[in-house]
């Protein structure tokens, strides 16, 4: 699964599996609190360096505009956003991408846990077009 034309891919592939054995163990259905909390113990026995609902600042033109905080950030190059729906819709992409952008990094990870199924999403900053 590891992949070397995606960024960081051994770290997103470590990521994805812990996620994958909190879905294999618990399957869906729980709030995304549960696999928040799941995902941290997973992580932690990984020995993946990890703040949990990492408060980020957001800049506008070099302006502070306030703050969000993801729901991982991991080895302080990935976000990770957690989701517990039963289907990711193009919303939960944008936001995903957007954190990414807002907050600089080369990738970020979207995961939903509330399918029946884990569904996983490598997110990237967006390359701006230059006219």
């Amino acid at each position: 699964m590891i992949n070397e034309k995606y960024a960081e891919s051994a770290l997103t592939v470590k990521i994805i599996g812990c996620a994958m054995e909190v879905h294999r163990t618990l399957g869906n259905g729980f709030q995304e609190v549960i696999y928040q909390r799941c995902l941290a113990i997973e992580m932690t026995k990984q020995g993946l360096n990890f703040s949990r609902e990492h408060e980020m600042q957001i800049y506008y033109k070099g302006e502070h505009v306030g703050r969000r905080r993801v729901d991982f950030f991991v080895e302080g190059k990935i976000m990770v956003e957690l989701k517990a729906r039963v289907q990711l819709d193009d919303h939960h992409l944008a936001q995903a991408i957007n954190y990414t952008e807002i907050y600089g990094l080369e990738i970020g990870l979207l995961i939903n846990f509330g399918n029946t199924s884990l569904q996983f999403k490598r997110v990237y900053k967006p390359k701006r077009r230059t006219l």
